[in-house]
């Protein structure tokens, strides 16, 4: 009878102990997770002044480069992409999308002189170079938080509550399209 009662109260203390741990990793994940989406809803407040920016950038370049029509209509789709992405990886997809669009679109540029030196044209410009600036500062906390919870969600004996509460297995993070390791041709041969 007494090594039962030893028993029961070493499981019980262990049970107690299991809980309690579990309410501190249920805490960490909530306050991750809580820090992820402040970290994403930023990546999509610079996301959507960049999708807001490029339609004036686009205009203004088109007086110049009317010929130029493939990319204006590559920038479009990605601004339409841009536009139905309702998910964070549909909205990393989408702004990876803008990202090489506008990428060809600042080749195009270099082969009229005329545009660089436009007020207007170069007002637009500093406010993409700034936007971009401000997105990839928010895209790397936004992906410091997803690397803070992943690691979390995959530590023992975290991973244990996260999977008893339900917290989703792993944040996606905001990577570099394909694309972007190839930096753009410019070719001021074309006139």
């Amino acid at each position: 009878m007494k090594a039962q009662m030893k028993k029961l109260a070493g499981l019980t203390a262990a049970l107690m102990t299991v809980v309690m741990l579990s309410g501190c990793s249920y805490n960490k994940f909530t306050a991750a997770e809580q820090s992820i989406k402040g970290s994403w809803s930023e990546v999509e407040n610079q996301l959507q002044r960049r999708h807001d920016l490029i339609p004036n950038l686009v205009e203004t370049t088109k007086g110049f480069a009317a010929q130029e029509s493939t990319v204006f209509s590559n920038i479009a789709d990605a601004r339409a992409k841009m536009a139905g992405a309702t998910t964070p990886a549909d909205k990393i997809a989408a702004g990876n999308a803008e990202s090489s669009a506008l990428a060809r679109l600042l080749v195009v540029v270099e082969n009229y002189p005329t545009l660089k030196s436009d007020a207007t044209f170069m007002r637009l410009m500093d406010e993409l170079s700034g936007t971009e600036n401000r997105l990839a500062v928010s895209r790397m906390r936004y992906n410091e938080q997803v690397q803070g919870y992943n690691t979390l969600r995959n530590s023992f004996p975290a991973n244990m509550t996260g999977k008893m509460f339900g917290f989703k297995a792993e944040y996606p993070y905001f990577a570099a399209p394909e694309s972007a390791k190839d930096a753009p041709k410019v070719d001021f041969g074309k006139k």
